[in-house]
């Protein structure tokens, strides 16, 4: 080798090593699906590490409002041993509280608040101005249309915010806590991931309590992190029959290596060892999947995502669910197309009350 001419960039490095990897249980097509995801999965939910122990004390209403259309709760909910956190439980207002509707879980994205544009709070102008640029009020405006709606916070944001009151901790110094929160989860064969999986299972089973709550329809959608919150509660959880992934579909090549668009709350070790983003996402074939991608999304590029489509849509044809699949393409950014929405839910998780 001539001085002067070998790579010197990690970066590069790893994005050659990234365009040669082929993960070891990616599908290829004319595989038995069934047997494919029945060795896969188990392999891939490993990677998340050991979960938290479980909570032993029971949730408290804080308080009941209306606003508008919906009647919001907001409970402290033990969502480990040794963490609570605050859900929003929204339902229609007028809607008699002892008839059960179906519910759906709704995560957040890496925005300003964490849940709470997403599930409804209009109460400062960053928050009208995130919703009205991203659509993300995705929790509000479902309920509004009769279902019963349910989020919390992952790690870092939100009410789980380190920086922000009541903890005002500023060790971060404007380190991402994702990344924080991964390097000392990891130290202990934990994961960000698997934790706040875990959390929400917890709200999952708190929620299906609820006497308004038919605990046999539940649902889960999320935006962008949220998308990949959502992705992962449903291969853990089947209680979850209905999934909207939101502009999170793409390959790990290109927005993980190249584009460096991700953090460690949305990746586990070893995770693409084993698999890309279309083969999780094609993990939970046959159960109904609606996938949103906006056309002008600069975090998931329309060229990558569509590939990523394309193979989850192999999948689900493989798998005998072709009709169990949805796209809402939709001309937008990087937000929710809400387009397809309500009639998917409504087609899968029963007729509303």
């Amino acid at each position: 080798m001539a001085a002067g001419t070998g790579n010197t960039s990690p970066y590069e490095m790893f994005l050659a090593l990234a365009r040669e990897h082929e993960p070891t249980h990616r599908y290829t097509p004319g595989r038995d699906v069934e047997k494919w995801r029945a060795e896969t999965l188990s392999e891939v939910l490993a990677t998340l590490g050991r979960p938290p122990a479980p909570a032993t004390a029971d949730a408290e209403l804080v308080a009941e409002w209306q606003q508008g259309e919906v009647v919001t709760q907001r409970w402290a909910v033990p969502v480990s041993a040794h963490l609570t956190a605050y859900a929003y439980v929204n339902r229609p207002a007028g809607s008699d509280p002892s008839q059960r509707r179906p519910g759906i879980l709704c995560w957040h994205g890496h925005s300003q608040g964490g849940k709470e544009v997403v599930m409804g709070n209009d109460s400062s102008s960053a928050y009208r101005d995130t919703d009205s640029e991203l659509n993300t009020s995705y929790g509000r405006q479902l309920a509004e249309q009769g279902f019963v709606t349910f989020g919390i916070d992952w790690m870092g944001y939100g009410d789980q915010d380190d920086s922000a009151k009541p903890h005002h901790r500023n060790l971060a110094r404007g380190r991402d806590w994702c990344n924080l929160y991964y390097l000392q989860a990891t130290m202990l064969g934990m994961t960000p991931l698997g934790i706040n999986l875990a959390h929400g299972r917890a709200l999952v089973d708190f929620v299906a309590t609820l006497p308004f709550v038919d605990a046999d329809q539940l649902g889960v959608m999320g935006l962008s992190g949220g998308g990949t919150m959502t992705l992962w509660s449903a291969l853990a959880d089947e209680r979850l029959k209905a999934v909207e992934i939101i502009c999170y579909s793409d390959l790990f090549e290109f927005f993980a290596f190249r584009d460096l668009n991700f953090c460690g709350s949305q990746i586990t070790p070893g995770l693409y060892g084993l698999v890309d983003v279309s083969d999780l996402q094609g993990l939970l074939a046959p159960r109904p999947l609606l996938v949103d991608i906006g056309t002008y999304d600069q975090c998931f590029r329309l060229e990558s995502a569509m590939a990523c489509y394309s193979q989850v849509a192999e999948i689900y044809r493989a798998a005998g669910a072709s009709d169990r699949l949805e796209l809402d393409l939709f001309p937008g950014g990087h937000g929710w197309g809400g387009n397809r929405s309500v009639a998917f839910f409504s087609r899968h998780l029963g007729a509303l009350p």
